[in-house]
């Protein structure tokens, strides 16, 4: 059974962009072999310098991914910082390192070419990612296209310390996500924070039925024929939470005209509302039950560490330290 390994950074609130393209995947693969999934408040720590955010932050990542289903008893959800054997493991393999694969990596780069003096953490961010998978012997790593670069290097280190020490890492492969996991935003642009166009996953209902009905559409009327309805923003987030069938529908009766665009985003945000709905009370009873959320990241980190111990130590007598 293959050892699936994802990061998830807590750096903001979560929107149905990150849910669709990201959780919702991983949380299928949860049931196709061992699943690691850690919250990387490491990661966190080169972009995010308000502790009590990060502290913040990664409660919310726990609490987002158990309500939408992550089973603890099927998947290791653990904090990155509760396995320390990863820090160690991240020097011992950043030895391997040249600095022109570093130079190389994409956030690096795209530093340096706007101008920002980067960190050491941010320079050094591949190596703690390659610790990351190498620590758990994970077998497939699932990322986005733009992410795939990160594997490749981790490939390259654990390739290296076992052609320079002996076979010692499990050599992973990336899972590429199909890019067809890009949501659209409020305005028609990639949902992303950074645009400020998102659909939070767990927002206040009046704040959120606002943004969805002020989606800004075309000047033609209601019973004008939209043959171009299969791109209409809304019809195409109406396709990620409503039924096939209700989507199917609102979709034709705009295409034939006699649909408002007023209607059409009132069953928006019914349907998104609904398709949330378990996933939002679930959230609720784990926010009122704090201690039951850090069992959950106290057990997934006893049983990453076991692993990641054994890792560790094949590392150190690999390498001749005592």
């Amino acid at each position: 059974m293959p050892r699936i390994l994802t990061g998830i950074k807590p750096t903001g609130i979560p929107h149905i962009g990150n849910y669709f393209g990201a959780i919702k995947p991983a949380l299928d693969l949860q049931h196709q072999g061992e699943a690691y999934y850690f919250i990387a408040d490491y990661h966190s720590m080169t972009s995010l310098f308000d502790p009590r955010q990060r502290l913040e932050f990664t409660l919310g990542v726990a609490l987002d991914w158990l309500a939408c289903g992550l089973d603890p008893a099927r998947t290791v959800l653990f904090r990155q910082s509760d396995v320390p054997e990863v820090t160690e493991l991240t020097w011992i393999i950043g030895t391997m390192a040249p600095m022109g694969l570093l130079e190389r990596a994409h956030a690096y780069k795209d530093a340096v070419a706007k101008g920002r003096t980067p960190n050491f953490g941010l320079f050094a961010y591949p190596v703690l990612m390659a610790a990351d998978i190498l620590l758990y012997n994970s077998n497939i790593v699932p990322v986005g296209r733009d992410q795939k670069q990160h594997v490749e290097i981790t490939r390259d280190l654990a390739i290296k310390f076992n052609l320079t020490y002996g076979e010692t890492f499990v050599v992973p492969e990336p899972r590429i996500r199909d890019e067809s996991a890009v949501i659209p935003g409020l305005d028609g642009q990639k949902m992303s924070k950074s645009y400020s166009n998102t659909i939070e996953l767990f927002g206040d209902e009046k704040t959120l039925r606002k943004k969805i009905m002020g989606i800004v559409m075309d000047s033609r009327t209601p019973a004008e024929p939209k043959p171009d309805a299969d791109q209409n923003l809304a019809i195409q987030l109406l396709k990620l939470v409503a039924p096939a069938e209700v989507a199917l529908d609102h979709e034709n009766r705009l295409r034939a005209g006699g649909l408002g665009y007023g209607d059409l985003k009132k069953t928006l945000f019914a349907q998104y509302w609904d398709h949330f709905a378990a996933a939002r009370a679930r959230r609720a009873e784990l926010t009122a039950n704090p201690d039951y959320v850090e069992k959950v990241l106290r057990d997934g980190a006893q049983r990453a560490r076991a692993t990641a111990g054994d890792v560790l130590a094949r590392a150190r007598k690999a390498c001749g330290l005592a």
